[in-house]
């Protein structure tokens, strides 16, 4: 046995609540090494004499990549304390027991050699909002959504879609806009509404942002804004909002009097300045956002601009009712400052969703006491490679989505925030290279994955564009000019997300194999299963699918019933794809 393949600590994800009564414990061992885990547990003041009255339970083996087996299991200890090890056995039958001591042959009569889960207290358990779990999200950028009243058009704008997007032009898009196609968005299943900046600042982007009390003048003003709230909360939709605190606006106040009174300015220990005269041409000699001069720093840890920043984040929820929070660079801000704000967020509205925008392992930010969920980019990362622009094999993408599903704890990934491109990416359709099969599979596999999916405003009806500013196109709106079949396609999986709890949120997701290009996945309930097999190549492709064999289905997009027998073969044309539900 490969011991030093072996992985566990008694933190998270290798152990956490679950709820208020279940513990979820993890262990890594090398792939095809250990033949089956079986967890020893038990109260750690359970002895009869001097003998503890540990149990065991078979683990399951929740997952595999090509150097590790995930093995996974749910106990429920009596009460709400445990100690707990793992018996590993191999090929040959050997077992070996892990501890967190170490390594032995047989188990040790001493507890303080096993790991411990000290007690299971409600008040910690990771709590995110239980409506996230069923909501399908469309991020928009206010600027390029729609333009609904052009008496708000600032100087300068410029028809809409008439010229490609650049990093200044304006086409006068606002809330009026986006009130005018909420029953498109109705319409497609949409049931959460993101947001980009949309309060005042310079930018057609809004993320240097002048005034967080202030909506953008553009967008429309105070009553507009709740009217849209209202009018989306109508249709069962919600809404976020994008909070900037990592770093202000050139023209936010407090530095502007920086700039105005230099060292003198009551607001300098706003900022990370690192000497005087502050220059805000060219490299700045301030801390901000990349070496962008318009875009400080903010000091969070300074009372007063926390004072400040909490004040905008319930202030927003209290006025105008949104549900949720996503939070621009929020890696870049002090964790002492993010467990405050969801103090103060929770305390304003218990159910609002709080969402990081982290590009990497989030793990520290999502320990229940900072945020609900991070844009899931390592899901995006995996998706996107594989599916659009194809340079991931079939292995590597099994691996990376396995490994990303074994990250966090899995009450952490039922609200994951799953997107596959943002303003701040390329489109999809662009990275597929215009290839619209392949967006289909990866709409297909983003909706009926583990998570919060979000649609980029106009992907649906096979907008393009490269990076920013060239994702940031206007919205086409001319049904002639829209992928119509595209449209169709999206609102279809909405629909099934919605009526199969085993394709949306509600099951276990696991690969169940894979040859050449396709993959087969499995999404599981207690009284249902899918099957799903894509085929991510060119070419016709024939997999047998074990979990099929001698199984009665329905294939849901034909609605046609099979018997299969021994042998399921399953036959795919180039970039086709089958589910099956099986009865």
């Amino acid at each position: 046995m490969f011991k030093e393949a072996i992985k566990h600590r008694a933190v998270q994800p290798y152990v956490y609540a679950k709820d208020k009564a279940t513990l979820d414990i993890l262990i890594e061992t090398k792939k095809d090494d250990v033949k089956s885990v079986k967890l020893i547990f038990a109260d750690p003041y359970d002895f009869k004499g001097s003998k503890w009255q540990y149990k065991k339970m078979s683990m399951e083996k929740s997952g595999t990549t090509s150097s590790t087996d995930y093995w996974k299991i749910s106990v429920t200890p009596d009460y709400r304390r445990l100690r707990y090890g793992f018996q590993c056995t191999d090929q040959q039958n050997k077992d070996t027991i892990v501890t967190e001591r170490g390594f032995y042959d047989t188990i040790p009569a001493d507890i303080g050699n096993f790991f411990c889960f000290p007690y299971l207290h409600e008040v910690d358990v990771f709590q995110a909002p239980e409506w996230v779990k069923d909501t399908v999200w469309y991020q928009i950028f206010p600027e390029r959504f729609a333009n609904g009243d052009a008496s708000l058009n600032p100087e300068g704008t410029l028809p809409w879609g008439s010229e490609e997007p650049s990093p200044t032009n304006i086409f006068g898009g606002d809330f009026q806009g986006v009130i005018d196609h909420l029953d498109y968005l109705e319409g497609l299943g949409i049931n959460g509404l993101y947001f980009t900046p949309i309060f005042k600042a310079y930018s057609n982007h809004k993320y240097d942002t002048i005034d967080y009390f202030e909506i953008d003048p553009q967008f429309g003003d105070k009553e507009t804004f709740r009217k849209l709230v209202k009018e989306c909360h109508k249709r069962g939709m919600k809404v976020m909002l994008d909070a900037v605190f990592n770093h202000s606006g050139f023209y936010f106040e407090p530095f502007q009097d920086v700039l105005k009174n230099q060292e003198q300015s009551k607001y300098k220990d706003w900022f990370f300045i690192w000497d005087f005269p502050v220059k805000a041409k060219g490299l700045p000699n301030y801390d901000a956002f990349g070496f962008v001069a318009s875009m400080p720093k903010l000091n969070t840890a300074n009372l007063e601009v926390k004072q400040y920043l909490l004040e905008v984040a319930k202030y927003w929820i209290e006025e105008f009712d949104i549900d949720g929070w996503r939070l621009d660079v929020a890696n870049e801000v002090d964790h002492v400052f993010w467990r405050d704000f969801r103090q103060v967020v929770k305390t304003a509205k218990p159910d609002a969703y709080i969402l990081g925008e982290i590009w990497h392992d989030s793990l520290k930010w999502l320990q229940g006491d900072q945020f609900d969920a991070v844009m899931n980019y390592p899901f995006t990362n995996g998706a996107v490679e594989f599916f659009a622009k194809q340079n991931m094999d079939s292995q590597t993408f099994m691996d990376t989505i396995t490994n990303v599903l074994h990250m966090y704890p899995q009450n952490v990934n039922e609200v994951s925030f799953n997107l596959l491109d943002s303003h701040d990416t390329p489109r999809i359709l662009t990275e597929a290279d215009g290839e619209k099969a392949r967006i289909q599979l990866l709409y297909l596999f983003q909706l009926s994955f583990i998570g919060s999916p979000c649609i980029y405003y106009g992907d649906e009806v096979g907008i393009d564009g490269a990076g920013d500013p060239d994702c940031r196109k206007c919205m086409v709106w001319e049904e002639e000019e829209q992928d119509q079949e595209m449209l169709a396609f999206v609102k279809h999986l909405i629909e099934l997300r919605k009526q199969l709890p085993a394709f949306g949120n509600e099951a276990e997701f696991r690969f169940l194999e894979y040859q050449g290009g396709a993959i087969v996945y499995q999404k599981q309930t207690k009284d249902e299963q899918l099957v799903f097999v894509l085929n991510n190549s060119e070419d016709y492709q024939v997999i047998e699918v074990d979990a099929l064999a001698d199984q009665n289905v329905t294939e849901i997009f034909s609605d046609k019933t099979i018997s299969f027998d021994k042998k399921a073969r399953i036959e795919l044309a180039g970039y086709g794809f089958r589910c099956f539900r099986v009865r």
